[in-house]
């Protein structure tokens, strides 16, 4: 089959959102004197922007290709853990947005120095690092698949050039220009989704009524299967995950909490992450019923053999839109990437500053700490275009499952820690410790012993103890590490004294604080 190829104009239009994209970094380069300029803004950006950031952080080529492959492939129940995000985040995002913004003062994992130590501090800050990079590689190697396929470019000159171009966007422009590209892409990604969807429905012979209906008899909608069976890939399951991965990226991920401390005042923050929770859920809502009709309208249409679930979106938009509507897809996928890519290049340069550098280079000055994060920014955006290569020779039938599973695994029973220190005052570094190290050894035996290689045609556990292997689905491995953390670092410490606390890190003394604030308030 003859791929299409795009016009002249399809790529005038991308070629000036990449201008665009360069144009952030050098509109906002003269503000970045300081370490506190270059990853937090020092206030200078509006909540509303903000929350744009926010939905922009978490929406990458992750969301607008895997969300469309899954719902053409199968019913919606990988939208649940997102669906859980607001129920969840709803009832906690008043007292961690000031909780953070009081006690650290730019890596979120100072926090978990202060409550449980050292070792807590670098355990959290590295499943941050190993999540980012998993995910960074995932993100360029779905952008790079959809553009070579649509335009017959290499694959890695792909990755090369949108590795290049968010290193450039951070070097130049720091959190400024991220937040505000994220702000333009945010508008894009919700213009060119809506777009998307009315051209499949009215595409589709008897439109919504005819979407609904045919998805709906071949198991295209809801959010199934409901038994309680850990084993499987189920609705329990899901929701479990999704709870605890509503705590862990609103309350323990560098990427969000960094948005937190860009905001002018508590209020303002709060107001931000509202409106990235609310913003986000019907982003990936959207993109999950586009693959939806996508697979409806191919139901009544012919779709090449060759065409996968990871492929059917960008076939359909390079066959089925018009000249320029493709390059302004095309596009926003692109600043999507990008976007995403930024975020975590900037977070990862935070990180790498405040929880290594500093603490190997003490006392130097801030022009030299700032040059520092620009070679972090550097080192990380190369890393990540090395694991987009890795990502491209492995290859992925179900990227979004992979990215799940990635997440689960490498998210080591923070939320535990986090849970324990912020409503535990029992608990302490010694018990923590020792849970986390609980933790790592039942991570490390339930991976290795319900993953297997193939060798011909046969399969082999990476390590096999028959009966005694784990078999529940990979996605429960994030949430019982998480549970084991929290029943094992409070029974240990329960063998332990009582630390010594300050009242401001935990949820109680946060709820005293605030009502002796109101007390003040009205004594005046």
């Amino acid at each position: 089959m003859d791929k299409p190829l795009l016009s002249l104009i399809d790529y005038c239009i991308i070629i000036a959102v990449l201008l665009v994209t360069l144009y952030f970094g050098l509109r906002y380069a003269k503000n970045q004197r300081t370490t506190a300029d270059y990853f937090s803004a020092k206030g200078r950006v509006p909540s509303w922007a903000i929350g744009m950031s926010l939905l922009a952080t978490l929406i990458s080529s992750v969301t607008f290709l895997g969300y469309p492959s899954e719902g053409f492939a199968n019913n919606w129940i990988l939208l649940v853990q997102g669906l859980m995000v607001p129920i969840v985040l709803l009832g906690t995002v008043w007292f961690i947005v000031p909780l953070y913004r009081k006690v650290i003062g730019l890596s979120t994992y100072e926090y978990f120095e202060k409550r449980f130590g050292t070792f807590a501090r670098y355990y959290s800050s590295l499943a941050f690092v190993l999540r980012q990079f998993s995910g960074m590689g995932t993100v360029l190697y779905l952008l790079a698949i959809a553009l070579s396929g649509m335009t017959n470019i290499n694959t890695y000159w792909i990755i090369i050039v949108v590795g290049a171009l968010i290193v450039a966007v951070n070097l130049l422009g720091g959190i400024e220009a991220v937040i505000w590209l994220d702000v333009f892409q945010g508008f894009m990604l919700f213009a060119s989704g809506i777009l998307c969807l009315l051209v499949v429905i009215f595409a589709v012979d008897g439109g919504l009524p005819e979407v609904w209906k045919v998805a709906s008899a071949n198991g295209r909608t809801g959010f199934g299967p409901f038994d309680l069976d850990f084993t499987r890939l189920t609705f329990i399951v899901m929701a479990i995950n999704g709870v605890f991965y509503a705590i862990q990226k609103y309350g323990t991920d560098q990427t969000v909490i960094q948005r937190y401390l860009t905001a002018k005042s508590d209020k303002s923050a709060i107001r931000a992450s509202l409106l990235g929770i609310l913003l986000t859920v019907p982003v990936w809502s959207l993109f999950m019923f586009i693959g939806t009709a996508l697979f409806v309208y191919y139901t009544q249409n012919s779709l090449p053999a060759d065409i996968g679930p990871n492929a059917v979106f960008p076939y359909f938009i390079m066959t089925e839109l018009p000249v320029g509507v493709v390059g302004f897809i095309l596009a926003a996928m692109i600043s999507a990437a990008i976007c995403s890519l930024s975020a975590d290049l900037n977070s990862l340069a935070a990180v790498g500053i405040e929880d290594y550098y500093k603490k190997l280079k003490p006392n130097l000055t801030d022009k030299k700490y700032l040059f520092a994060s620009k070679w972090m920014v550097a080192i990380a955006g190369l890393l990540s275009v090395v694991i987009g290569f890795i990502y491209v020779n492995l290859g992925s039938e179900s990227i979004l499952g992979i990215v799940f599973t990635l997440y689960a695994i490498f998210s080591g029973g923070i939320v535990g820690v986090f849970l324990l220190g912020v409503f535990s005052s029992r608990a302490n570094a010694q018990g923590v410790n020792i849970a986390i190290i609980v933790c790592i050894v039942f991570t490390a035996y339930a991976f290795l012993t319900s993953t297997a290689i193939e060798f011909g045609d046969k399969s082999y556990k990476l390590l096999d103890f028959g009966s005694f292997n784990f078999t529940h689905n990979k996605l429960m491995l994030g949430v019982y590490s998480h549970l084991i953390v929290i029943g094992v670092g409070y029974i240990a410490s329960l063998f332990f004294p009582s630390p010594k606390l300050d009242p401001s890190l935990t949820y109680r003394g946060w709820r005293k604080g605030r009502q002796l604030e109101k007390q003040l308030m009205e004594d005046e």
